[in-house]
């Protein structure tokens, strides 16, 4: 019986001690933090309040190490709070294209990519053919396109303080429309404020739009012929506040 005891309880004084190492943990953790500046304690608060600030891959914890705290573009430097909130918003348009492409069987019919950028991200909507976005040479909606555009200005505007909004309308070369008049620079700036209407009816705060264009077949994308027509699409640049973004 006495063996059967200590066989019981000898594995207690291992709890405790689990116990004793965590608290040391977390006090080391606390006084490390209270000796940080006002930007690493910024950087921590912000990353328990909101539950989309994940850290990047080339970082160690909730602060990145020195060769991400910070990244460098034409815009200027971004500093360790920044790159969170890089992530926050990669996080969260990564989230609405996984919303969108959720019913796609084959990944040649998604409706929309994310790509980053320096400053953000970049979501494209591509009208295609087999599931267009907008009516045939028109700025007006398909029901699928107004789905599409109210799902992506829901997601935009839970977030009305963290990022700006940038539109770009696009077309591929030699897509002319059939209305006299009426050229790809008038119809992908049309499309381009359509979207921009629909963002606004469904909940978009005015003050985060920032630019509305287009760019009739100026700018392909990336490995593509001019003449391809995935280069028809409307481009929603989401990107870090202006006021978050240190100047040169």
């Amino acid at each position: 019986m006495a063996k059967q005891r200590h066989a019981h309880h000898g594995g207690a004084w291992k709890v405790a001690y689990a116990d004793f190492v965590t608290a040391m943990m977390a006090l080391f953790l606390v006084l490390w933090l209270t000796s940080q500046d006002e930007k690493i304690k910024e950087a921590v608060e912000r990353s328990f309040k909101n539950p989309f600030a994940t850290v990047t891959k080339e970082s160690t914890g909730i602060v990145p190490n020195k060769d991400t705290a910070a990244i460098k573009n034409s815009s200027g430097n971004f500093d360790s709070s920044s790159v969170i909130e890089l992530n926050m918003l990669r996080k969260i348009a990564q989230d609405l294209v996984n919303s969108l492409q959720g019913a796609e069987q084959n990944p040649q019919d998604e409706p929309v990519k994310v790509e980053p950028i320096p400053e953000g991200v970049m979501i494209s909507i591509f009208d295609k053919s087999q599931r267009p976005v907008f009516e045939t040479d028109s700025a007006q909606f398909t029901e699928f396109g107004q789905w599409v555009v109210s799902t992506l200005a829901w997601q935009v505007s839970r977030y009305t303080n963290s990022f700006r909004v940038e539109l770009e309308g696009h077309t591929e070369k030699n897509n002319v429309p059939k209305s006299p008049g009426h050229g790809v620079w008038e119809i992908t700036t049309e499309r381009a404020t359509a979207t921009l209407n629909k963002m606004l009816e469904h909940g978009v705060g005015p003050t985060q739009i920032r630019k509305v264009a287009g760019f009739a077949d100026t700018i392909p994308l990336k490995g593509l012929e001019v003449s391809d027509p995935l280069n028809r699409r409307v481009a929603v640049l989401l990107k870090i506040s202006q006021g978050n973004i240190p100047e040169l």
